[in-house]
């Protein structure tokens, strides 16, 4: 008895060290982001920014895609409390071809901006697509490491290491993704608005 309730006290500091150390590196990286939407607002008085520009319907639809990969992963947190594998698999597949086409759908957007004329780089680019791109390659690195934790937990989850009694690899990631869904839906209504 005494020996489980060690082995309980050990599993809750754990999950709060772990739950704790995510939510430093979220603040860092919600900072970074606050610095470059500020410079996008300060250089949209400069003289050659595009005042017309529209976002291309990729970055909507990618929108609407990785809002359902925090329901899906939502869904297998819940799942996993259950016992439930079954489910638990196919939400954590879901969640990653989720993720994989909403950076499809990303890069979809950007062929969509060099296909109206505008560049990123170079003598055709603008401050406007610039910013955009930078903005956006920076979040497409963050979810980087939002794939590759999915593809850690995913394999943990076929090697049996989670259950209802065992969850937190699937909560930190889940946390995470669901920062990143809220970080671009951030993104995308800044870009909308402020262009």
């Amino acid at each position: 008895m005494e020996m489980t309730l060690k082995t309980n006290e050990e599993q809750v500091r754990k999950s709060k060290s772990a739950k704790l150390i995510l939510l430093f590196a979220m603040v860092s990286m919600t900072m970074m982001f606050a610095g470059l939407t500020s410079a996008f607002v300060v250089s949209k008085s400069r003289a050659d920014w595009l005042k017309n520009f529209e976002l291309p319907s990729a970055f909507y639809w990618s929108t609407a895609v990785i809002i359902a990969c925090s329901v899906t992963f939502y869904l297998a947190k819940k799942a996993i409390q259950k016992d439930n594998r079954n489910a638990v698999t196919g939400l954590l597949l879901g969640t990653l071809a989720l993720g994989v086409l909403f950076v499809v759908l990303q890069f979809k957007g950007f062929g969509q901006i060099v296909s109206e004329g505008y560049y990123f780089t170079g003598e055709g680019s603008s401050i406007t697509t610039t910013f955009l791109y930078v903005v956006t390659v920076t979040h497409l690195l963050h979810l980087a490491g939002g794939l590759i934790s999915l593809l850690i937990i995913i394999y943990n989850h076929f090697k049996q290491k989670y259950n209802s009694t065992q969850t937190l690899g699937i909560e930190l990631g889940a946390m995470y993704w669901h920062f990143l869904d809220l970080l671009w839906v951030y993104l995308f209504l800044f870009l909308y608005f402020f262009k």
